[in-house]
């Protein structure tokens, strides 16, 4: 990436790394710039927001005056505190980037952005400019310095800007500062986020307290990785994906976002362009099982918790008692809207936040959630009375309605179909919940449940079931190939050996994939109501990953995995998808497919021995 790319306010989704506190996260390029930062929670308005408004949507960027020769960044190991490095013939300069977090649920805790800048050798001429854009770029702010202080002020909020060098103010509003950084000098930035009426106070501006900062966050980020139980052969890779999990947990609620941005590009100059923000309860309810692999027992316990608080407020509408997603505060109302002067990371519009897929049936995540509580019931902590009896409630619904059409796993827009999918995972949820009952000798109508469960099973069989492609399909109606349908052996549908799992897993080599690279399914033949192509789902390899492992198919499996792993950014991180000439696309970095990583390199380390 040249600095020129970020000069038009568009620097490659690859080109970044993530830092947060578990409340928040910001995403910062490998040129110093820091242009994505929603405050004080994931789905709040940004102050922010160059990587999809361009000039207008703010930013804050600490790079060398002089030409750079080039870029690295690297985390901290074991931690999400981020270096970024600037090499020149002058000198080399780093960047430390990181959220301070010292303890779990700290009541003292204080959401700032901490950058200190340290000179590794020789001397180098750097600048800081700070431009916040209130509210996606909407607001004015009303800015204030004292000689080591900046306060931004804009509706609701107040950044307080402390700093080592002194720092002058455009006729923005904007933040400015040149320094010198010579042999092994050190200058630091810290960032607080305070309420709207809030005085900053003094303090953050020295080495020795950014010091202390850093050495507290990264021994939080260590303390915690060590409660890791995996020791495979992936553990660098596996302990990647366990801490973007982790720095995507929204830490006061125990909920769990999809990603930390929104309208980052499934297609560059394409209109796939969704708010992720939030909570999917199907993404969320997923993360639990690799949580509980991987020995984190205490954040399987939040998100229960978390979620068994949605069987309590379950809602009358016609798409269920549960919504498809949820803000981090739990709120339903995510009007979609669009965000009509940004630009659009690379052209890429519309900007949306909000997102009507909150109102779509989407039946699979009922199979989901009871194969969460599943799961937890068995190696976490068994379920309560009362949330049994929600539960009870909730398969009810499902009984009544498991075979109407809906908007399916992928959430289209072209209307309601009979997803196979979706009766996969209808199926799921009263074998699941059989179980449970069994396993703990709860009440319930078994003789009920087990009837509907059956009947599931012998419709998809028959209807989701192509004689003419030999696969199961993504719809009763027509014979198109989904990835989803690599899950049936994961879900115990269908044994991974069975000649229809097979000859569907090789109808989806033969069509879907691309070396490791795996399409959902061909746009071209499911319509979904945006006629435009899209990148291979990084969350549907890694599927594939586990189906081949199952298959037992070993050495295909660890290829593609080991293949998946060079997709990766320079940090480990994966986008939502790939495209075909390798840029990551999509909103960055995804927990789902973070997970399904862990879940696959789990699986065939197992198989493997």
């Amino acid at each position: 990436m040249t600095d020129e790319g970020h000069a038009t306010g568009f620097a490659p989704i690859a080109e970044h790394g993530v830092i947060g506190d578990m409340r928040t996260a910001a995403l910062v390029a490998t040129d110093g710039a820091i242009d994505w930062f929603c405050c004080p929670q994931f789905d709040s308005p940004s102050v922010f927001g160059s990587i999809v408004g361009a000039d207008r949507g703010g930013s804050w960027k600490i790079a060398p005056e002089s030409h750079v020769d080039s870029h690295q960044q690297f985390y901290v190991p074991d931690s999400n505190v981020l270096i970024t490095r600037f090499l020149t013939d002058d000198g080399v300069v780093e960047i430390h980037d990181f959220m301070p977090i010292l303890r779990s649920h700290d009541p003292e805790h204080r959401q700032r952005l901490v950058r200190k800048v340290v000179s590794v050798r020789g001397s180098m001429r750097m600048r800081a400019d700070v431009a916040p854009r209130f509210d996606y770029g909407r607001a004015q702010h009303r800015t204030t310095r004292g000689q080591y202080q900046v306060t931004f002020r804009g509706p609701g909020l107040t950044l307080a800007l402390n700093s080592s060098v002194a720092q002058r103010i455009d006729e923005h509003g904007d933040a400015h500062a040149e320094f010198e950084m010579s042999d092994r000098s050190t200058e630091v930035f810290v960032l607080e986020v305070l309420g709207q009426d809030a005085e900053p106070g003094p303090g953050g501006r020295t080495t020795a307290e950014v010091d202390e900062l850093f050495l507290g966050t990264v021994a939080f980020w260590r303390e915690w990785l060590g409660n890791s139980s995996y020791r495979g052969r992936w553990r660098e890779t596996v302990n990647r994906s366990a801490l973007v999990l982790k720095l995507l947990t929204h830490e006061p609620s125990g909920s769990m976002i999809a990603a930390p941005t929104t309208s980052l590009p499934e297609r560059l100059g394409g209109a796939r362009n969704w708010d992720y923000r939030y909570v999917w309860l199907r993404d969320a309810a997923f993360s639990l099982s690799s949580l509980l692999r991987l020995g984190f027992i205490d954040e399987a316990d939040a998100f229960m918790t978390w979620m068994t608080c949605r069987f309590a407020e379950v809602s009358d509408s016609a798409a269920g008692p549960l919504h498809v997603m949820y803000d981090v505060d739990c709120r339903r109302d995510l009007t979609e809207i669009s965000l009509d002067h940004w630009a659009g990371h690379r052209g890429a519009r519309p900007v949306r936040i909000g997102n009507d897929a909150v109102d779509q049936l989407q039946l699979d995540i009922y199979g989901e959630i009871i194969d969460a509580i599943y799961l937890f019931n068995k190696h976490g902590r068994p379920i309560t009375h009362d949330s049994w009896l929600d539960l009870i409630g909730m398969v009810d619904w499902l009984q009544d309605n498991w075979d109407r059409a809906d908007s399916g796993i992928w959430e289209s827009r072209a209307g309601p179909r009979l997803h196979t999918f979706s009766r996969l995972m209808s199926w799921v949820a009263f074998e699941r919940v059989v179980q449970i009952a069994r396993q703990r000798g709860l009440p319930g109508n078994l003789e009920s449940w087990v009837r509907t469960r059956d009947e599931i099973y012998w419709q998809i069989m028959s209807d989701g079931w192509s004689e003419k492609r030999r696969a199961f399909v993504q719809h009763y109606d027509e014979d198109v190939l989904d990835a989803s349908l690599l899950l049936m052996p994961m879900m115990e549908f269908v044994a991974p050996t069975d000649p229809r799992f097979l000859s569907t897993l090789d109808a989806i080599t033969e069509n879907l994939v691309t070396d490791s690279l795996v399409f959902r399914y061909d746009y071209r033949g499911s319509p979904d109501g945006l006629d435009e192509a899209e990148g291979t789902f990084s969350i549907c390899s890694f599927w594939y990953v586990e189906a081949l492992t199952r298959a037992g198919r070993l050495e295909d499996a660890r290829l593609v995995l080991e293949k998946m792993f060079t997709y990766a950014n320079h940090l480990g991180l994966y986008a939502e998808q790939i495209g075909l000439t390798g840029d990551q696309l999509g909103n960055f970095p995804q927990a789902f497919t973070h997970l399904s990583l862990i879940s696959a390199a789990m699986n065939l380390d197992r198989a493997l021995g």
